[in-house]
């Protein structure tokens, strides 16, 4: 086992934990991906959690700790084709209040690209 520093994060069992929890969430994002695009309607579970997902992805992975992963940049231009297909295609038949429509979108604007710049800065 290595260890570089005294941090919590700053060992190889660290590092292996941090893939590990990275993994997961980027195969749970796939998976729903990969689903039916029901699931990804903006009042169903994925289409609520896979922006959780992708944050939750970005706040670890933002910290620059070794073992924390992301996707490819081709992978994440997916992930935005599809998941803002089906919100734009789906959202005005929940009638959003006024605004919320427009905040909505900025905000997974905002999510998905800093997980494409975090991808880049890796693939780099």
């Amino acid at each position: 086992m290595g260890t570089w520093g005294s941090g919590n994060f700053d060992s190889d069992t660290a590092a292996d934990h941090l893939s590990d929890i990275t993994g997961r969430l980027i195969a749970r994002i796939a998976e729903a991906m990969a689903g039916d695009p029901v699931g990804l309607e903006p009042d169903e579970y994925d289409g609520v959690t896979v922006p959780c997902d992708i944050e939750l992805l970005c706040l670890i992975a933002e910290q620059g700790h070794v073992g924390a992963g992301v996707p490819e940049p081709e992978v994440v231009a997916g992930w935005r084709r599809t998941f803002m297909d089906v919100w734009e295609r789906t959202i005005d038949g929940l009638e959003p209040a006024p605004g919320h429509k427009e905040g909505r979108r900025a905000e997974l604007t905002r999510t998905f690209d800093r997980l494409a710049a975090l991808a880049q800065q890796r693939a780099s």
